[in-house]
């Protein structure tokens, strides 16, 4: 593209322009779920952003001659992440462009740039600085509507990223399933053996859980040592645990977060799930006012969507193969049939993971939305 020039965002016009972007670039599109205005102007800010404790972060935005908007683009160094898994990585977060190669080569030479003058010799996304950030690069299934935790592309996408050498790293797959009218056999026999023998209960948390008897923080925890052999993962910080815990606790209706103890009242799984917002956001067009905050209110408490979103099932390693999530079904089930819910999908899970995609057996799953972490040395 002639006379092409990427920059970096400075200056507050230029924010907004890289704020904005996808929503002209995907205006009409019935399948993207746009992100909120507020949340992305958040992930650049040191104040509100705990994960740049430990990370670099800088926006790049693509104009044309014309001054229009053409392309976006993040680069981010997760130091911790790099000194956990023994790496020199770059990441790359944010990306949208255009069907212009010119463009899509321009944004990433720009992060890989930005890399190697710190010392990076590797780049990989679509990643951001913490692994509940929008990651991987929709591969398969452009007709299927996003939700508010993953990334919607075109399809032109991975064809750029192929044609300018990026390799696969990782895949992640999301499941669907129909909400059964009763728990399966399965599910009901294991949850009740694991009651019997381990001495395991399910329950609901309550406000005063989480604000006197620090169960939120203890949550966040649980996902620490649950996740932390999964790839580029990193640690919560304290800071990160309350952010989170601030941001988004409030908007979980706690009859859909069930959490398991043992015996002695530890916490050792939980499962976070809630009403689709896809429908909301999209009708917000990123903007929470004047009229956003009720629209995704309605469809947190009141008018729920025919989808709920199975986020996250975390479970102690050592209580991992126990029957631990057939009482995560056991539980949510009915619940889900009350609520009206018909169908249900995860958030992205890894290919490899093998264990993790074995447990919806009974539920006669169906793999969709295949997305990749794409990876390529820097020259």
């Amino acid at each position: 593209m002639k006379d092409m020039k990427i920059k970096k965002v400075q200056t507050r016009q230029e924010m907004k322009d890289f704020i904005r972007f996808p929503h002209d670039l995907y205006a009409g599109c019935p399948y993207y779920v746009p992100d909120l205005d507020s949340d992305i102007q958040d992930t650049f800010d040191k104040k509100k952003n705990a994960g740049l404790d430990f990370s670099d972060i800088q926006p790049f935005i693509a104009y044309d001659a014309e001054g229009r908007v053409v392309g976006r683009i993040a680069g981010i160094i997760n130091h911790r992440a790099n000194e956990k898994w023994h790496t020199r990585n770059v990441r790359f977060s944010f990306i949208e462009f255009i069907d212009d190669r010119e463009v899509s080569a321009a944004l990433l030479r720009a992060v890989e740039q930005w890399g190697k003058e710190r010392g990076m010799d590797t780049i990989q996304g679509p990643m951001g600085i913490f692994d509940f950030d929008k990651e991987g690069m929709l591969v398969e299934d452009f007709d299927q509507t996003s939700s508010m935790i993953t990334i919607y592309n075109y399809p032109y996408y991975p064809q750029h990223l192929e044609a300018l050498g990026y390799e696969k790293a990782v895949d992640w797959v999301q499941i669907r399933i129909d909400v059964p009218a009763e728990v399966p056999a399965k599910y009901a026999r294991v949850a009740k053996l694991s009651k019997e023998m381990f001495g395991l209960r399910v329950r609901k948390l309550t406000d005063e859980d989480i604000s006197k008897r620090g169960y939120g923080r203890k949550v966040f925890q649980l996902l620490n040592a649950a996740y932390s052999p999964l790839f580029g993962y990193t640690e919560l910080s304290d800071r990160q645990i309350d952010d989170y815990l601030k941001r988004y606790l409030p908007l979980i209706d706690k009859n859909l977060l069930p959490i398991i103890e043992n015996e002695q009242g530890e916490l050792i799984g939980v499962a976070i799930t809630m009403p689709s917002l896809s429908e909301a956001l999209c009708q917000t067009h990123g903007k929470l006012f004047p009229l956003g905050w009720l629209r995704l209110l309605r469809a947190l408490k009141w008018k729920h969507e025919e989808k709920v979103e199975l986020f996250l099932i975390a479970v102690r390693p050592d209580y991992q193969g126990l029957g631990v999530n057939a009482l995560f079904f056991d539980d949510l089930i009915p619940i889900y049939n009350q609520y009206h819910f018909t169908w249900a999908e995860t958030g992205p899970q890894l290919e490899t993971n093998v264990r993790e995609l074995s447990q919806w057996k009974p539920l006669h799953p169906s793999l969709v939305k295949r997305r990749r972490c794409y990876t390529k040395k820097i020259e």
